[in-house]
């Protein structure tokens, strides 16, 4: 068995803009910056036994991961735990731009964009389908590398998703149903294939931050 703390990346001003991030190397925010130290002091406070710690290799994963590494692991270096296995999902031709944009330039491709079909992917982006094998992938190989170990894993919002989707037998259609705030903690078990939610999205050390941006995947449905 395997615990899994796994935190979105700290907020962007992409995320304020409701922009397409996919696999665009974007900076957190200040605001980012101060979830990225509040994460970090929380798992320094409540010793959750972290003994190692993997990240996506994108900037605004590495930027949430240091702080913590610092406090937990402080001769680790990052380069050697990034993991591309751990990116959002790629996006294509939509990546950096805003859902208006989105819509006004590419309008057939949103279209089926918000039917959330598993086998549908932005032109020159992934499926969700290849995008949750990739996932899964690295997320049981984490769990292989460092069985019955803690470890923290700093990712991305769609990888909590098909995390999140796979632990509850979810299909791969229709939109997201879980809550993913940046920034947030949540904690599995995975132990011989199986994934086993124990704590999911705890913002309780953000709470007097400025309330997040949300992107309610229910409300663009086309039913």
């Amino acid at each position: 068995m395997t615990e899994l703390i796994l935190i979105r990346h700290g907020e962007t001003d992409w995320n304020r803009e409701l922009r397409f991030q996919g696999q665009v190397d974007v900076p957190l925010n200040a605001t980012g910056l101060e979830q990225a130290r509040r994460v970090a002091q929380r798992l320094l406070a409540e010793r959750f036994g972290v003994e190692h710690l993997v990240c996506s290799d994108l900037l605004r994963t590495r930027q949430t991961a240091e702080p913590a590494a610092q406090a937990l692991l402080p001769h680790l270096s990052l380069d050697a735990v990034a993991d591309p296995g751990l990116r959002e999902q790629n996006f294509g031709i939509v990546d950096g731009l805003r859902v208006q944009d989105v819509k006004t330039e590419h309008a057939e491709a949103w279209e089926r964009w918000v039917r959330f079909e598993a086998d549908y992917g932005m032109p020159g982006g992934e499926t969700t389908r290849q995008f949750h094998t990739r996932v899964m992938d690295a997320v049981q190989r984490i769990a292989q590398q460092y069985a019955g170990k803690t470890v923290l894993v700093v990712t991305h919002g769609g990888v909590l998703d098909m995390v999140w989707r796979t632990a509850q037998g979810l299909g791969l259609d229709g939109p997201r149903q879980s809550d993913i705030p940046n920034a947030g903690l949540n904690r599995v078990r995975v132990q011989g294939g199986a994934i086993e939610v124990l704590h999911w999205a705890d913002t309780r050390h953000l709470q007097d931050l400025p309330a997040q941006p949300v992107y309610d995947q229910t409300k663009l449905v086309v039913r």
